[in-house]
């Protein structure tokens, strides 16, 4: 059996999935939804609609031999909550139709879980199915022989489950046992060996072999991909964009920079800070505020200038824990005389930062992010701790990376700062759905068994 016909079911993968999943949902909606009076023909085709729209905006079919299993994971939680929101969506416009919270959820959660199972089941199988059989496997071939595309090689031979056979490298620039040939070699060798992916390492090649080779790969059905050679720009959040046909790597702010996770991170926001204003600070509020009143004169709500977003300054709400003074750009200390005793309380609980819920609602704040620091702090640390000012390319949360791994309340050491921005450096780095509500988690968590610098 040759290469072209051990592959040539892979192209149905993907559709197969998609048909799955429009059987699962639309089968449990007519199941779990038949006593809502539903016009079903309507609400079918407006589910399967909403579902293909978001699959669309996030990439859910988007899976492929190198994916990782948190990228599946992080796709199936995006693909979750906003497929909720279009569900309940639906109900408001339709007069006729009544809501159930109860048999929305059994909808929700009993799709999701088969459909994640089929996803693991398949990933996991293609996996096994390439390492035992060799089979699923796609011919590689490299251009140049820089350590890059020596590292990738090493990938190739490594991941057999990535289904990757590396067959030689092509350069002009050396000659070694390694390599098949020169670049005018390359042509002859991809289509006698059916090769699917070319691998061109930039600095191997002038503007005209690349337009050439683009060309070639073009008219030949093949793949071709772009190796930059410096280790240090790989490292980084990459975004690729094509000026005519020539590649550039653009280094990212932040992966939250995407259009489409603003849209998820801004609609989970939303709802999550909606659901606590709501169930919380509506009774909340007027019973801290009077005990707040009944302590100490002054307003219930502390407002102050942060710096948020790109550095733009925004009013930062707490409950009041402190006498009325003319210190507030100085952190609180252990046994700060100007904490009253409620303020200590609310600090030790971290009630006092409930209003910034408000503050997440006005568009200001984020409900995971780099906490925002006073302006004096950010003016004394901002050109001595490396990368400090990265932690302003996102919106500043309520809660955060750092401050669940301890590095919360003041700051004694510069290592205090060093670690806290490491860590808030490291989230704007490796965003994702799950890493906020891990760190959400790990919130209540600390809260309920108390900690050492919550003062």
């Amino acid at each position: 059996m040759t290469a072209a016909q051990k592959g040539r079911y892979s192209k149905y993968i993907r559709p197969i999935s998609v048909i799955l999943d429009l059987l699962v949902i639309d089968f449990l909606c007519l199941y779990f939804f038949k006593e809502l009076q539903l016009n079903t023909l309507y609400y079918v085709l407006y589910q399967n609609f909403g579902w293909f729209l978001i699959a669309y905006l996030i990439k859910f079919y988007e899976v492929y031999r190198f994916t990782t299993p948190v990228e599946i994971i992080s796709k199936l939680v995006k693909q979750g909550v906003l497929f909720l929101l279009i569900v309940i969506a639906f109900f408001p416009f339709s007069k006729q139709s009544i809501f159930s919270g109860k048999a929305t959820a059994f909808f929700l959660v009993l799709s999701f879980v088969l459909i994640t199972i089929s996803k693991v089941l398949l990933f996991y199988y293609l996996k096994r199915y390439r390492i035992v059989t060799g089979s699923n496997f796609r011919n590689a071939v490299i251009i140049g022989h820089t350590p890059e595309a020596i590292r990738l090689k090493g990938l190739f031979e490594t991941r057999n489950d990535y289904g990757y056979r590396f067959l030689g490298y092509f350069s002009d620039k050396k000659s070694n046992a390694d390599i098949k040939g020169k670049l005018a070699d390359l042509k002859l060798f991809v289509i006698e060996n059916q090769v699917h992916e070319i691998y061109c390492s930039l600095n191997e090649v002038t503007d005209a072999q690349l337009k050439n080779l683009v060309d070639f790969a073009d008219e030949n059905d093949k793949i071709i991909k772009f190796i930059p050679d410096t280790k240090e720009i790989f490292s980084k959040n990459l975004k690729t964009d094509y000026y005519d046909i020539f590649p550039v790597l653009t280094i990212q702010k932040s992966i939250l920079d995407d259009p489409t996770t603003k849209v998820l991170k801004r609609t989970f926001d939303v709802v999550f800070s909606f659901i606590v204003t709501v169930g919380f600070l509506s009774w909340l509020f007027p019973l801290l505020a009077i005990l707040i009143k009944l302590e100490s004169k002054g307003p219930v709500f502390f407002k102050q200038g942060r710096p948020g977003l790109d550095e733009k300054e925004f009013f930062c709400y707490k409950f009041r824990s402190m006498q009325i003074n003319i210190t507030t750009e100085i952190e609180a200390t252990k046994n700060d005389p100007r904490v009253t005793k409620m303020g200590r309380f609310m600090r030790k609980t971290s009630l006092d930062e409930m209003p910034q819920f408000l503050n997440v609602l006005l568009g200001d704040m984020s409900v995971v992010g780099p906490r925002p620091h006073l302006w004096s702090q950010n003016k004394a640390y901002g050109n001595t701790v490396k990368k400090y000012m990265v932690r302003h390319y996102v919106k500043p949360g309520i809660t955060g990376l750092a401050q669940v791994k301890g590095f919360r309340g003041e700051i004694e050491t510069n290592e205090d700062m060093i670690n806290r921005i490491k860590l808030d450096v490291f989230y704007i780095e490796n965003w994702s759905l799950i890493l906020d509500l891990k760190i959400i988690l790990q919130t209540v968590v600390n809260i309920l068994k108390g900690e050492e610098k919550a003062y």
